[in-house]
């Protein structure tokens, strides 16, 4: 392969890559959002079928839209499509939604500035997209071929959880041979080896009401009760394992003279293992009240399984052998945030994440990505996908 005119192309392609990116970014597309996620996935369905690519619409009643494209899915000669049909394809990964609400673009609008671009979105992961569709059109361009056909999806509500899309999102990962996930790079432009998995967990307290000054011994306390279950949740935790868990919404009680009858906790559990997850379930479903005469009920599970190491780290060793010949380094690192990949991996599929935008911010109102990464992002993807 040859490198230099690789990172050349990706490098002139620039100004259309950015224009590309930039009527990504005003299309807001909040998950909740089925119509503006379903205007972007028109955008992006067209912009596939310029690349030459056939898609299909995943249509969704309480979602946006996503949409499957393949490239490269037909082969000329009986050799050609005898070896393409042996050969699984390679999925590219990413989502449509953001966690920013309609109406961000008015006190955030896409700008440029001092070499970053800016807006809702950008870093997660519209820029990831865009990346994935520049490293297409260089491959495309230069005419270089890769051995299988390549099929990309975007999904439209992986910010809350990917519940309408897990299942096709596994269905895609089974019939792959690898799973480039096109979320942000981590810090400095690191893939993503392991992310943790996520889980989510409400526990409900039922005690009994009753009047705080006059007759307090009359009442259950759920307030208590629900403090005492959260103080044993300290004991599951185990931070050097890549165990946590944060109660991250209380809620109960009506007025303070009143012994509340109700309360409930929302919390958050963090996991590095597959094994560890179903560790955390029996032990938060297995919670027994304190006070003989309180009940608790306990929903939820984990609902996205870490991406463990052992099923990126081949793919990152070839990234970053990529990477030295078109002249950088390529780390890798670990995040504690999930991602769709999570679901790959844990099926064991290959899955190597973090192949998108180099920025900061996101969720945060700094969002951002730096430009100059762009070409070496698409580069590396390119030479990733011919190459496999």
């Amino acid at each position: 392969m040859d490198f230099q005119k690789l990172i050349a192309y990706c490098r002139a392609d620039l100004p259309a890559v950015m224009e590309c990116l930039r009527q990504a970014v005003e299309i807001e597309s909040p998950s909740d959002s089925k119509t503006g996620i379903d205007r972007l996935t028109r955008f992006f369905a067209h912009e596939c079928k310029r690349r030459h690519g056939k898609v299909t619409f995943l249509e969704q009643r309480d979602c946006g839209a996503g949409l499957i494209a393949e490239f490269w899915g037909k082969t000329k000669g009986a050799h050609a499509a005898r070896r393409a049909s042996r050969i699984k394809p390679v999925l590219l990964l990413g989502h449509l939604d953001t966690v920013w609400p309609r109406g961000t673009l008015a006190r955030m609008p896409f700008r440029i500035r001092n070499g970053r671009a800016y807006g809702p979105g950008i870093l997660d992961m519209k820029a990831g997209i865009v990346i994935g569709l520049a490293a297409i059109r260089c491959l495309h361009t230069l005419g270089i071929e890769p051995a299988s056909s390549v099929r990309l999806l975007l999904t439209s509500d992986e910010e809350v959880g990917s519940r309408a899309f897990r299942k096709k999102i596994e269905a895609e990962a089974k019939r792959a041979r690898a799973v480039l996930v096109l979320e942000p790079a981590a810090e400095g432009g690191a893939m993503k080896t392991s992310r943790k998995g996520v889980g989510e967990f409400e526990i409900r307290v039922h005690g009994r009401a009753s009047h705080a000054g006059i007759n307090p011994e009359r009442g259950v306390n759920a307030i208590a009760e629900l403090a005492r279950q959260l103080l044993r949740l300290d004991k599951f935790a185990d931070p050097q394992r890549g165990i946590t868990l944060n109660a991250g919404v209380i809620e109960g009680g009506t007025r303070p003279n009143v012994v509340p009858e109700l309360a409930r906790a929302v919390v958050d559990v963090r996991i590095r293992r597959l094994g560890d997850g179903e560790r955390i379930e029996r032990k938060m479903f297995g919670l027994k009240p304190i006070h003989p005469q309180a009940r608790l009920e306990v929903k939820g599970g984990i609902n996205r399984p870490p991406l463990e190491r052992i099923r990126a780290i081949e793919l990152y060793r070839k990234a970053r052998a990529l990477g030295r010949g078109l002249g950088f380094e390529v780390e890798e690192a670990s995040t504690g945030g999930g991602s769709d990949g999570n679901f790959s991996a844990a099926l064991g599929i290959p899955t190597l994440d973090g192949l998108g935008a180099v920025g900061d911010g996101a969720h945060a109102i700094h969002e951002h990505i730096v430009i100059r990464e762009l070409p070496r992002r698409a580069a590396l993807l390119a030479a990733l996908v011919a190459t496999l």
